[in-house]
């Protein structure tokens, strides 16, 4: 089987909906074997990881949930988006599976969210469940390491509803592009399906308030930082170098601040790294796990 991924018609017909608390959670899951829970980043959805889904789940049993204001589920109009509820969703998903152990793997936004759950595993409070191991792609795991493009400087602002009611797909095909590695641009496939999920339900629209993500990294760097750095389990960080936001520069913070740092460096590729090349990411990541035995 190799990396041609899942169309976006075939993956939302696999989803299954989640009733959690006030919402609807559109979730996935496949395969057999430890549980691997997958953690998108923004803005985008859980089918950033179709091209890996196939090949993992020869190996795992996969869990993934497109978060709140993301994909598929819903995105409450006036909401705050906190990083630790989205933490609470990923742990309601593997509780109503019946999943006690698991490992992750996660990237950008999804990053910040597993280390709010790597913080709980710490201090004892994540309850039924245990982490094993975190593999981490390029996210913001040091605020100071963080380089969030303009156009998230200027809707995280004052300025941020206005600018999500401007937003057209064109606008985001020259974002997206810009932080891709130039050898391995998005499809027009890519690009289409992401905008999908993103308009679905408006969704861009709750964009300037799921960018409060960058504020909540500054204000809990104590808790979120401190989780890498006094984890007790394995971890990876899998590093698209040609990142603007979160790439090479990320990795050198990563190996300043985790004892014992583990990063393989792709240095092809950008912010993306499981939709620009999933196979280097698959063999970065099966490498890493045959590892833990």
């Amino acid at each position: 089987m190799g990396f041609s991924g899942i169309a976006l018609e075939a993956w939302s017909a696999q989803m299954q909906v989640m009733a959690w608390r006030d919402y609807e959670v559109a979730t996935w899951r496949a395969g057999n074997g430890p549980a691997l829970l997958l953690i998108h980043g923004f803005p985008t959805a859980s089918w950033d990881w179709a091209s890996l889904w196939p090949r993992l789940s020869e190996r795992f049993s996969l869990h993934a949930a497109d978060m709140l204001g993301y994909g598929l589920s819903s995105k409450p109009r006036g909401h705050d988006y906190p990083i630790a509820e989205q933490a609470d969703l990923q742990h309601a998903l593997l509780r109503a599976h019946g999943v006690r152990e698991a490992h992750l793997l996660v990237h950008d936004y999804g990053v910040t969210v597993a280390q709010e759950l790597l913080a709980r595993q710490h201090e004892g409070s994540l309850e039924g469940l245990t982490i094993k191991s975190a593999c981490f792609l390029n996210g913001g795991l040091f605020p100071d390491a963080h380089r969030p493009r303009p156009i998230q400087k200027l809707m995280a602002g004052p300025l941020g509803p206005l600018v999500a009611r401007l937003m057209t797909k064109n606008g985001f095909r020259r974002s997206l592009s810009d932080v891709f590695g130039p050898d391995t641009p998005p499809t027009e496939g890519d690009i289409d399906g992401f905008w999908r999920l993103i308009s679905h339900r408006h969704g861009q629209l709750a964009m300037p308030r799921l960018l409060s993500y960058m504020a909540q990294r500054r204000a809990h760097a104590d808790r979120w930082v401190g989780a890498l750095r006094q984890a007790s389990i394995p971890m990876r960080l899998i590093n698209g170098a040609l990142d603007p936001v979160s790439g090479r520069h990320l990795a050198d913070a990563y190996r300043a601040n985790v004892p014992n740092a583990d990063v393989v460096m792709l240095d092809h590729v950008g912010h993306y790294p499981q939709v620009e090349d999933p196979e280097a990411v698959f063999r970065a990541f099966i490498a890493f796990h045959d590892g833990l035995s």
